[in-house]
């Protein structure tokens, strides 16, 4: 039997390019810590509720509007339901910049798509698309999405990792309040449910969120995906109403101290 010469220095490079994590920067990566050159990197914490299921003929998605910035309610009004096609819709959690930028990328391409085979988009595709996209960045694009809809195969629901993982459910919850409003759907779900029902069910998993989740609040928005087209129920519930306003009352003259008063006259130009 032949023996096979391996050329002088093959094994050491195979060993550079054998890929993989490389562990030789760590001890310079925690000498630099403790020395304060550089900061200790820190995963971002996000706040969302956003739940999903998947009824006979329909999906009905929802999603609570508070976006936050730290500890700071940046926006109590925003939008997480967005449109990937007439018949497609997603929930999203995470970073909003990158959720506003993925989901729009994905609407652009399923658009051009549409042009192309002059066909509908399916479900399948869009859920190919973001999976592949947000695995290229191993979870560094903050989406995490509840997407649904409608296509010639019938309804259907999944769930998108921001790492690109999917699954396949007929009900499911992300974001920070998940917990609080898988409770509701575990224990209220059913797949004969109608749509008025299934609307009650996914505010009802919110509105847990909002409730029991700091980084959840303000309204719930409602969309519900179906063979005849796409209703958006935008601030469908009120959770938290103000119910005693502060009357305006303005501050009595004299209460801040005049340093300087200055008037004087102006002077109007006229032709002639």
């Amino acid at each position: 039997m032949d023996t096979i010469k391996v050329p002088e220095g093959y094994l050491e490079t195979l060993d550079l390019h054998r890929g993989g994590f490389n562990f030789d920067n760590c001890p310079r990566n925690l000498r630099f810590i403790e020395k304060g050159l550089v900061k200790q990197t820190q995963a971002k914490k996000t706040g969302t509720t956003i739940c999903g299921i998947l009824l006979g003929d329909c999906v009905v998605l929802a999603a609570d509007t508070r976006a936050t910035a730290g500890d700071i309610v940046a926006d109590k009004n925003c939008e997480k339901l967005h449109p990937l096609a007439d018949n497609i819709f997603c929930a999203g959690a995470g970073t909003s910049a990158d959720l506003t930028h993925t989901t729009e990328m994905i609407q652009s391409q399923l658009a051009l798509l549409r042009r192309q085979t002059r066909t509908d988009s399916r479900v399948c595709t869009a859920v190919q698309k973001l999976s592949s996209y947000l695995f290229q960045y191993q979870g560094y694009v903050g989406c995490a999405l509840v997407l649904g809809g409608v296509d010639v195969t019938g309804p259907s629901l999944y769930q998108i990792y921001p790492h690109g993982s999917t699954d396949c459910l007929p009900f499911t919850t992300m974001g920070s309040g998940s917990l609080f409003a898988m409770s509701v759907l575990e224990s209220r779900y059913r797949s004969n449910l109608s749509v008025e029902e299934g609307k009650n069910l996914v505010a009802d998993a919110i509105e847990a969120g909002i409730f029991n989740d700091l980084g959840s609040g303000g309204q719930v928005d409602v969309c519900v995906v179906s063979k005849d087209g796409t209703e958006m129920f935008r601030n469908w519930r009120k959770p938290n109403p103000r119910l005693y306003a502060a009357p305006l009352r303005s501050f009595p003259k004299g209460t801040t101290r005049v340093l300087k008063e200055d008037i004087r006259k102006l002077v109007s130009v006229t032709d002639g």
